[in-house]
């Protein structure tokens, strides 16, 4: 679509930075400065014009970007709006609610689109945050803090006119405003209100409007945060942009609510009572451009005709803005009225997290796994890109896993891979079910039968299902395809000493080796599928098999496997059996991806984390997502829980393939 900016100046340069990779074309520019609008027109080959009417009289583009200053962004919007073009505007949309609303109703008439930045309820740190705050594991939200620390604009600014002119909320508050309004809906009303005019002595321009201003504001869904807009408390104070959210059984922490791209630690997530940890969003770093407004506004009206809901947002902001601004001036508190149609509007922004964790950071999956329907499943599993190892055993020794499960809920992780052997399942049960749980729904369960019960799968399962206490599991994997002698049900295996777990789990025979018994891989299966058929699980699974043994499986079965799950690092890329799994569309888990003796240490592996100055750990679990494996490290070190979840950031070079790729060992044995 082509389009015209109106304004020339820094945020055009930000705006106009994004057209290379973008489907709008720049056909026209107009700044009252002639010289400044030559210069951005020249460079994308467009008209300059230093008069709007000309513009519109002489361009046909459809969209027009108001990247004007603040208090010019009303009566330019509403110029290009009597002339039937779509608009985007910076943020604010208006600096009076009336004028914002008119707007909109304008724009509704002719049957125009009109959007409103802040965009940054659509990148990906606020998205994260989103998903975190949606799946239960803080509770409800009932308190918040936010600031806006737009800082001292006269040290940083060259044109700090306008900044001076409309204060800190209509510029630095839009920011945490827009997320909360998002989130939350709108707010009810503005429960009290202060401004100061303070500013350094020394400094002749000053603002118009109060410097610095505290208001708290109570959500019509419940949650009262206080806000804190300022230009005096500098821009690079410790809190700059941030907002922290306070639930009955969890916070969260968003280091810079206007981020356009999510670092690894934008995001943090403190459980009640544990300390904050990071929530790395497990992704690589993409950072929205400023033209992602216009060019998602001119994507709506293509595909689904004119749209207002931004706007509408975006007005309601300005409302809110006013309110405070009354509150403050009156002493009293100042309730914010909302109309039918920007609530519905609201009501459609707040769209619910999604039923399975951040499916949009598997992005590489559908490229790799080319799945097809089959009983259980459409395709292949969607899956996070790494999930959290629950097993006990620690170089030899049984360890206490449940702090370490809490850690990695906070800091985001939803794949929990357990088995009856782990011994713990009841103590996750208790975990899973204290305050603070994320929904069920969030959370991918995956468990595994032990070798002694290949004929009793039911009885483990049902176990299994008691000690988590749910209904049913996501995935139910055959732990080995060998079967050795039953012992009896296997619960609660940590509460036991750990010589009677061995004896119990280990059977021997006379000659000290396994107690195996003769039940045939396809007679086990069978067992399982009817745990399908009663929906004990949702999908089922195998570990630690052959390509051989996979096939056999695949031979007589009439629900196929979802999941293997197999050993795998650089040593051991498995490479033949995972792209035999991918082929079929069943997705492969990496058990043991860091602990092959030695493989941190190798130089190919410490070169390719250097490159990305990143651990040769995030670099080993990069080599599976890279894949399209899901890896399932296990840590009781939260900075390793945590490091290991942003390991999916990483995306590695083709470079880094062949340096990796010269890892593998043919002979590797433990």
């Amino acid at each position: 679509m082509e389009c015209a900016f109106v304004g020339a100046g820094a945020v055009a340069e930000k705006y106009a930075a994004g057209l290379d990779a973008s489907p709008l074309e720049l056909t026209a520019v107009c700044d009252l400065d002639a010289e400044r609008a030559e210069r951005l027109a020249d460079s994308y080959d467009a008209a300059a014009y230093d008069d709007l009417d000309a513009l519109l009289d002489a361009e046909a583009a459809p969209l027009v970007a108001n990247l004007t200053s603040h208090a010019a962004h009303a009566d330019v919007t509403e110029a290009c709006l009597s002339r039937d073009r779509h608009v985007f505007s910076e943020k604010p949309l208006a600096l009076d609610a009336d004028r914002a609303f008119a707007l909109v109703e304008t724009a509704e008439r002719r049957g125009l689109a009109l959007g409103c930045a802040p965009i940054n309820h659509r990148c990906d740190a606020q998205r994260h945050a989103r998903w975190l705050l949606g799946d239960g594991r803080l509770g409800p939200i009932r308190l918040g803090y936010a600031h806006a620390h737009v800082g001292r604009v006269t040290e940083w600014h060259n044109s700090p006119e306008s900044f001076l002119a409309v204060g800190p909320l209509y510029d630095g508050a839009v920011y945490p405003l827009n997320l909360l309004v998002t989130w939350f809906g709108p707010v009810d009303r503005v429960r009290t209100a202060d401004a100061l005019d303070v500013w350094p002595a020394r400094e002749n321009r000053r603002p118009e409007r109060p410097a610095h201003v505290e208001a708290t504001l109570a959500f019509e869904t419940g949650p009262v945060v206080r806000l804190t807009a300022s230009l005096y408390a500098p821009h690079r104070s410790r809190e700059f942009n941030s907002l922290e959210l306070h639930g009955d059984d969890g916070s969260l922490y968003l280091a810079d609510s206007g981020a356009l791209a999510a670092d690894r630690d934008t995001v943090a997530v403190g459980g009640a009572g544990r300390p904050y940890v990071s929530a790395p969003y497990p992704a690589p770093r993409r950072r929205r451009a400023y033209l992602a407004g216009p060019e998602r506004l001119a994507e709506r009206v293509a595909a689904d005709g004119p749209t207002t809901a931004g706007a509408r947002r975006a007005a309601h902001v300005v409302a809110v803005c006013n309110a405070i601004e009354r509150a403050a001036e009156t002493g009293e508190s100042v309730g914010v009225d909302t109309d039918d149609s920007t609530r519905a509007a609201l009501e459609t922004e707040r769209s619910p997290p999604p039923v399975r964790p951040l499916e949009d950071a598997d992005r590489s999956v559908e490229s790799v796994v080319r799945g097809v329907g089959s009983p259980g499943r459409d395709a292949a599993l969607r899956l996070p890109p790494i999930g959290f190892g629950c097993s006990r055993y620690r170089d030899g020794d049984y360890v206490e896993r449940i702090d370490s499960i809490a850690t990695a809920l906070d800091a985001g992780y939803r794949l929990l891979d357990s088995a009856e052997l782990y011994g713990n399942e009841a103590r996750i049960g208790d975990l899973l079910d204290s305050p603070g749980a994320p929904d069920r729904e969030g959370l991918f369960l995956l468990s595994k039968v032990w070798n002694t019960n290949h004929e009793h799968v039911a009885e483990a399962c049902e176990g299994t299902l008691a000690e988590l206490g749910v209904d049913a599991l996501d995935s139910y994997l055959l732990h080995w395809p060998d079967a050795w002698r039953y012992q009896g049900p296997l619960r609660a295996l940590a509460e036991r000493p750990p010589d009677e777990q061995e004896a119990l789990t280990f059977p021997t025979d006379a000659d000290g080796d396994p107690d195996a018994v003769d039940v045939p891989l396809a007679e086990t299966w069978a067992r399982m599928e009817r745990l399908v058929d009663r929906g004990l699980t949702r999908t089922l699974g195998v570990c630690n098999v052959s390509l051989s043994d996979l096939e056999t499986i695949l031979e007589s079965a009439r629900v196929p496997p979802a999941i293997v799950q197999i050993e795998s690092h650089p040593y051991l890329p498995r490479t033949e059996l995972i792209e035999a799994c991918h082929a079929r569309g069943i997705r492969v888990l990496a058990h043991s991806p860091l602990s092959a003796p030695g493989l941190l240490d190798e130089p190919a592996l410490a070169a390719v984390a250097d490159a990305h100055e990143a651990s040769p750990a995030a670099a080993a679990l990069a080599f599976h997502v890279d894949r399209g494996v899901v890896p399932i490290p296990a840590s009781n070190d939260p900075d390793h829980v945590v490091d290991n979840l942003a390991a999916a950031r990483l995306r590695l070079t083709e470079a880094d393939r062949e340096r990796l790729a010269t890892l593998a060992d043919p002979g590797f044995e433990r």
